[in-house]
């Protein structure tokens, strides 16, 4: 599933949907959201464990950017969003960056 976006006619942002499913979380007792647009702060957007063993949030994001992002496993394994809408270099390791593009 990629990531959901619902456009809001009423203000210029986007709720998007990020998900982890359950046989990329391997075994994690919490997960998160870090990013551009939380100052990659891994315990500012934490998920929320769903019946079916996946973790989902939904964060409202200004639309007309691109926001890089990582799924962040028991506070310390950073891991990509497999359903991402592209990938770049994060700069800071030989690791790549997921991208979620609200354009």
């Amino acid at each position: 599933m990629a990531v959901a976006k619902q456009f809001l006619k009423s203000k210029p942002v986007a709720k998007v949907t990020f998900e982890l499913p359950a046989d990329a979380v391997n075994g994690a007792k919490t997960v998160s959201l870090a990013g551009e647009f939380n100052g990659w702060d891994v315990s500012a957007s934490p998920l929320k464990k769903q019946k079916d063993g996946s973790y989902k949030t939904t964060l409202e994001l200004p639309v007309g950017a691109e926001y890089q992002y990582r799924f962040v496993l028991d506070g310390e394994k950073w891991t990509n969003d497999k359903d991402a809408d592209k990938y770049v270099a994060s700069g800071v390791s030989n690791e790549e960056n997921s991208v979620v593009v609200l354009k």
